[in-house]
C-alpha cells in the first residue's frame, strides 16, 4: 500500500505540540499564574502551516484583548520555538468549521484577511485573522488612551488638589500593595480633569506592570451587549474581573438594566477580591438616579472627591501652559501678562472654555495680523463668559425640598402612584428641575424614576399654564426656588 502524500504546504505535526506547550510554559513563568489562567487557558493549538502558526481562541474580546496587551510576547516566545515561524493567525473557534482528517479551516477563506508579515528588522507582532462575519475592532479590550493625559501635564491647584492626590496615589502604588481608597470616584462638570486624571491613573499603574483597563461607560455597555450576542459573557466577565485595576470613565451614561446588574457584579467582585476600581462622573453617587440604590451605596462608601472649577490662579497657569504650547508651534504668537490675567477673570466655567479662549485668540492674531491685547481678547471671547452661578442647584436638592414641602417621601416622587396629593409635587419637581437645572427631558425624566421625556414635558407644560392663573401656586413655586437657593 502507498504511502499517504503529505501536503507539501503543511508541515508535518511531530513535536508540535510539544513545542507549544513549552511556549505556554515560559509564558506562564512570565506573567504568572494569575494572569495566565485569566487570559491564556482557552487558547488552543490548532496546527502549522508553513511559517504560519495557527491558534484560536473562543471569543473576539478574548482575541483581541490577547492580541493588543500580549500579541509581541506571543510571537516572540513562539518564534523561539518554531525556528521558520514568522506570522501567527488567531482565530475565533466559533468561526472555524470542522473538516474530514481533523484539520480546522476559516468558514470562508475567501473573506479571511491574509495574516500579517514582520518585515526583517522590524518589531514582533502579533496579527489577527478575520473570519467571516468577524470585524476586527482595534483596542476592544479598553478604550484609547490620550498619550498627554499623564500626572505630569496636570495642573493642580485648591480645586483639585485633593483628587490629583487621591489619582496619584492609586497609580503610583505598587503591585501586590492592595487596593487604597476602594472605589475611588471622582466627580466634576464637563471639562475639569476627569478624564485625564483616570488616564493618569492608567499610564501610571502600566508603567510599574499592573494589569490596568480603562473603559467609558458605553465601552462597558458595548462590550457587554455584545458578549450576549455572540454568547460570550462568561469570558467578558472572567476577563474584567481579572484585572488588577479597572476604571470606569462617564458612569452617568450606563444604561439598561441587564448591563448595571453586571455592572454590579463586577464592581462587587472586583472590590470583595481586594481590586482597585476608579469610577468617575459628572455627579455624585447619590445623584446617579438611573443606577439602583445598591449600586450607588457601593459607590458611595469608597472615597467621593470633587473636582470644583478651577480657581483664577489655577486657571492663569493653565492659560500659561497652552499659549507656550501654542508658542511651539507659532513663533510669532504673543499674548501679554495683561490679556493672560483678563481671560482668566472672564472665563471661569472649565478648562475647554480656557482653550478656546486661546484658540480664538491665535487665530485672530494669524488671520488679520493685529497684536493680541485686551480689547481684542473681550472681543473674542464675549460667549465664553458666563453669567456666576451663585448655587449649583442638583435635582436630589429639589427632590429633597419638594418633598419635605409637601410632605410626602421622595420615593414617592419617584414611583408610578397616581394619587392627587403625590401627582402634583412630581408635576412641580419636574418643573423646578427643568427651569432650574441645565438638565434635559429625557435627562430630567431618568431622574424621576425613568419616566419618558414626553411625561416630563407634559408635567412642565401643566405647572407653566397653572401659574399664570393661580397666584398661590405661582407663590409656592417661588417659596421653593428661593429655598434651593439659599
Amino acid at each position: 500500500m502507498a504511502a499517504p502524500k503529505q501536503d507539501p504546504k503543511r508541515e508535518p505535526p511531530d513535536n508540535d505540540a510539544i513545542r507549544w506547550d513549552r511556549v505556554c510554559r515560559r509564558l506562564r513563568a512570565e506573567v504568572g499564574e494569575d494572569v495566565y489562567s485569566s487570559w491564556f487557558t482557552s487558547i488552543a493549538f490548532e496546527g502549522r502551516v508553513g511559517d504560519c502558526l495557527r491558534l484560536s481562541v473562543p471569543t473576539r474580546f478574548l482575541r483581541n484583548w490577547i492580541q493588543s496587551h500580549y500579541g509581541e510576547r506571543l510571537l516572540t516566545l513562539a518564534r523561539d520555538e518554531f525556528e521558520e515561524m514568522r506570522r501567527i493567525d488567531l482565530a475565533v473557534r466559533t468561526t472555524l468549521l470542522r473538516v474530514s482528517g481533523g484539520e480546522q479551516k476559516p468558514a470562508r477563506p475567501d473573506t479571511a484577511a491574509p495574516a500579517l508579515e514582520r518585515p526583517a528588522g522590524a518589531p514582533p507582532r502579533m496579527p489577527v485573522v478575520v473570519s467571516a462575519g468577524d470585524s476586527v475592532r482595534q483596542g476592544s479590550g479598553g478604550s484609547p488612551l490620550d498619550p498627554r493625559f499623564t500626572f505630569e501635564t496636570f495642573l493642580v491647584g485648591r480645586s483639585n488638589a485633593l483628587a490629583h492626590a487621591a489619582a496619584r496615589q492609586v497609580g503610583e502604588a505598587e503591585p501586590g500593595t492592595g487596593a487604597r481608597f476602594n472605589p475611588l470616584y471622582t466627580h466634576a462638570a464637563v471639562g475639569l480633569g476627569k478624564t485625564h486624571l483616570l488616564q493618569a491613573i492608567v499610564w501610571a499603574g502600566q508603567a510599574s506592570g499592573r494589569r490596568m483597563m480603562y473603559l467609558t461607560a458605553e465601552k462597558f455597555m458595548y462590550g457587554f451587549v455584545a458578549a450576549l450576542k455572540s454568547q460570550s459573557a462568561i469570558a467578558f466577565k472572567e476577563a474584567l474581573r481579572g484585572i488588577e485595576v479597572l476604571v470606569i470613565d462617564d458612569l452617568q451614561f450606563m444604561q439598561g438594566p441587564k448591563v448595571q446588574l453586571e455592572f454590579c457584579h463586577t464592581l462587587n467582585a472586583l472590590i470583595d477580591a481586594g481590586r482597585q476600581v476608579v469610577i468617575a462622573a459628572d455627579r455624585t453617587p447619590v445623584e446617579l438616579e438611573s443606577l439602583e440604590e445598591r449600586v450607588r451605596s457601593r459607590l458611595a462608601a469608597g472615597l467621593v472627591v470633587e473636582v470644583a472649577p478651577p480657581e483664577v490662579e489655577l486657571r492663569q497657569r493653565i492659560l500659561e501652559t497652552r499659549v507656550a504650547t501654542l508658542q511651539a508651534q507659532h513663533p510669532g504668537f504673543e499674548v501679554p501678562d495683561a490679556v493672560l490675567q483678563y481671560v482668566s477673570q472672564q472665563v471661569t466655567q472649565n478648562g475647554r472654555d480656557l482653550d478656546g479662549a486661546v484658540n480664538r485668540l491665535l487665530a485672530h492674531n494669524q488671520l488679520s495680523g493685529r497684536p493680541v491685547t485686551v480689547e481684542m481678547a473681550d472681543e473674542v471671547i464675549r460667549d465664553l463668559i458666563r453669567p456666576a452661578d451663585p448655587r449649583r442647584i442638583r435635582v436630589e436638592d429639589i427632590l429633597r425640598i419638594v418633598a419635605k414641602h409637601y410632605g410626602v417621601s421622595r420615593a414617592d416622587l419617584l414611583s408610578s402612584r397616581r394619587t392627587a396629593n403625590v401627582v402634583r409635587p412630581r408635576q412641580i419637581a419636574m418643573y423646578l428641575a427643568k427651569t432650574l437645572t441645565l438638565r434635559s427631558l429625557p435627562e430630567i425624566g431618568r431622574r424621576f424614576g425613568g419616566r419618558d421625556h414626553t411625561t416630563v414635558l407634559h408635567a412642565v407644560r401643566k405647572i407653566e399654564g397653572l401659574v399664570q392663573g393661580d397666584k398661590g401656586l405661582a407663590d409656592e413655586i417661588d417659596a421653593l426656588k428661593r429655598l434651593l437657593q439659599e
